[in-house]
């Protein structure tokens, strides 16, 4: 048998999965992991933890892949907890590795050791352990990765003692392949297709597990060969229809009374990849019955906890390819196609302005990473994303962070696409320190600070549900370009209408990273 450490030994499983870019910020108890640094691999740093996961989260959104995360013990986990939380809602198999204090020392409570450290970021993980032994921790991260990229995909926590990285083993190596994903029962889609036989006026509405799956290209199609409306489901965090297309119907507001609103022309309705459905508000008043509806998703939960409609389990593409094969071109009509607000005038910074000027000068093949609550409603209306393979990222969970910092992971890992963030003053604020990564990773991103100088999410939310005197809303007196330029980026601030095209044009062509801070004009707005 061959002797080597636990440490040799993992760096030659993180080789055969593939692992060997890791996002991280380090402390002692990660020394002994980090020693003597592999010159095959990338160790990706971030200046705080909650930064470091979001990046490594858009990295694995835009490469579809596993990522090693690697955090420091329970406060590095502790600071990390929201990114991961949005890792979770996003679906995203990042494994995450946490320094833990010496076996040896454990027993005494010891500074900066971590109790129960499994349990510490639960339930945002699938599956979290301490492996038992020091021998036993390859195999932990065997297991972790295929558990994180099996579907549902999702994260993973592993927690490692320092001095088990040093321990000597025998054990072999044990490397599998990834587990594919699964197709839908026959029966089910027999089903299902005979319903879309029948129907007069389908709809598909689509989550952004279509495109994390690669499935955009089927589920046109299925919405072509069939003629149904395609709609995409609230809160959904990637793009996975392209919203130039003639049966591209619009995007459904996370309330019951709306979803229902916009869903009661239709007799059936087929949800693909996301929830039926994510609701952020309540507003009390009574909605129409959905149409019949089937669901279709690997997530057993999302099927379980439905409230009505027949669930088929399946991964999107698959399930996808097997309706194609079991579904006839019809003559049904086609629903109109809808029509899109007119480019604004310009008189004034507003949002809108910015986003159609955005759309006409952004390269056709641009990634857009969003985090601009306020402003989403507009974005849809005068930037539409058309690619039909990934074109769009944002966040699932609503905890803000996701933007600055997704912007870099996802330039870190599509060299060969234009990554350009759309984010509000406020979300950029929790995320801010990612700028630091973006120069030192020469980054050639283009980053849009929308200010309006206030959580405008909180207060049009306040407002609309009958809040008054609402505290802690008001922002303004970050100098955006300044900060940018602190952390080794370029900074440009937009004030006026005419400088507008200019700016933008110029920031688009820097191949540095750019940040540019875009004062927006007030605005009459809402959100739902």
């Amino acid at each position: 048998m061959i002797k080597r450490t636990v440490l040799d030994a993992t760096r030659e499983l993180l080789r055969e999965l593939g692992l060997t870019t890791v996002f991280g910020n380090p402390g002692t108890t990660e020394v002994p992991f980090l020693t003597d640094w592999p010159d095959d691999f990338d160790y990706v740093l971030g200046l705080q933890e909650s930064v470091v996961v979001a990046m490594a989260d858009a990295y694995s959104q835009a490469t579809r892949q596993a990522v090693l995360v690697n955090l420091h013990s329970a406060g590095g986990v502790g600071h990390g907890l929201g990114s991961l939380f949005t890792a979770y809602r996003n679906r995203t198999p990042l494994i995450v590795v946490a320094g833990q204090q010496n076996r040896a020392l454990l027993p005494h409570d010891p500074f900066l050791g971590a109790v129960d450290a499994p349990q510490f970021p639960k339930p945002y993980v699938k599956w979290a352990i301490e492996p038992a032994t020091a021998e036993d921790v390859p195999a932990a991260l065997a297991r972790a990765y295929h558990v994180a990229t099996q579907a549902p995909s999702g994260p993973v926590f592993v927690s490692v003692p320092a001095d088990d990285w040093t321990v000597t083993t025998e054990r072999p190596i044990v490397s599998r392949p990834r587990i594919r994903g699964f197709a839908p029962d026959p029966e089910a889609v027999t089903e299902l297709a005979a319903a879309l036989e029948a129907a007069e006026r389908p709809a598909i509405v689509v989550g952004g597990a279509v495109d994390q799956d690669a499935a955009v290209v089927e589920t046109v199609a299925l919405a072509e060969r069939v003629n149904a409306g395609v709609w995409v489901a609230p809160m959904s965090f990637r793009c996975s229809f392209p919203e130039d297309h003639p049966l591209f119907q619009g995007f459904l507001d996370p309330e019951r009374g709306a979803v229902s609103d916009k869903l009661a022309a239709y007799d059936l309705v087929v949800v693909i990849g996301a929830p039926a459905f994510t609701y952020h508000v309540e507003r009390g008043r009574g909605e129409a019955p959905l149409p019949p509806l089937f669901i279709i998703s690997d997530d057993e939960q999302i099927l379980a906890r439905a409230f009505e409609g027949t669930g088929i389990r399946a991964t999107p593409k698959l399930g996808v390819r097997a309706l194609l094969n079991a579904v006839d071109r019809t003559t049904r009509p086609a629903p109109a196609p809808i029509t899109r607000p007119g480019k604004p005038s310009g008189a004034a910074l507003t949002a809108d302005f910015v986003f159609s000027t955005l759309s006409e000068l952004m390269p056709g093949n641009a990634l857009v990473v969003e985090e601009t609550p306020s402003h989403r409603g507009v974005l849809h209306d005068h930037l539409p994303i058309t690619a039909t393979d990934m074109g769009f990222l944002t966040m699932a969970s609503g905890s803000l962070g996701y933007g600055v910092p997704g912007v870099v992971g996802a330039a870190l890992a599509r060299p060969d696409r234009k990554v350009i963030g759309l984010i509000g003053d406020g979300s950029s604020m929790y995320g801010i320190q990612a700028l630091w990564t973006a120069a030192r990773q020469e980054l050639p991103v283009t980053i849009l600070i929308m200010d309006n100088s206030e959580y405008a999410a909180v207060r049009i939310l306040g407002d609309a549900i009958g809040g008054a005197k609402l505290p802690g809303t008001e922002l303004g007196g970050i100098n955006f370009a300044g900060l940018a330029a602190s952390m080794g980026c370029q900074g440009v601030t937009i004030s006026e209408p005419s400088a507008l095209v200019p700016g933008l044009t110029a920031a688009l062509a820097d191949h540095r990273p750019t940040l540019v801070h875009i004062r927006v004009a007030p605005a009459d707005t809402k959100l739902y």
